[in-house]
């Protein structure tokens, strides 16, 4: 048996605040109850989207910007999740 422990690969995982705009526009044939309530119209549109373009999801337009902010302008439960993946990556090390 080596004496001698192997070293502990650490994964340096940087984590930041980013800002994202997505902004799109497609035809989709659904049922016409389901117009009446925002939020299953909501999950029904990004499983949808999730799963691509079928004859019943056409994409006419998409656009996504994404842009790193401060920590400082993350809301207070944002920076304390930064902080516990930041500690838990330096426990690993």
């Amino acid at each position: 048996m080596n004496s001698k422990a192997l070293p502990l690969q650490v994964n340096n995982i940087e984590v930041g605040v980013y800002e994202c705009e997505i902004n799109l526009k497609f035809r989709l044939i659904e049922e016409k109850s389901l117009l009446s309530d925002r939020d299953q119209l909501l999950d029904v549109l990004l499983d949808a989207l999730a799963q691509g373009s079928d004859e019943f999801l056409e994409m006419l337009h998409q656009a996504i910007k994404v842009h790193e902010l401060s920590e400082l302008k993350a809301s207070p439960q944002m920076r304390r999740q930064i902080m516990r993946l930041r500690n838990s990556t330096d426990s690993v090390q």
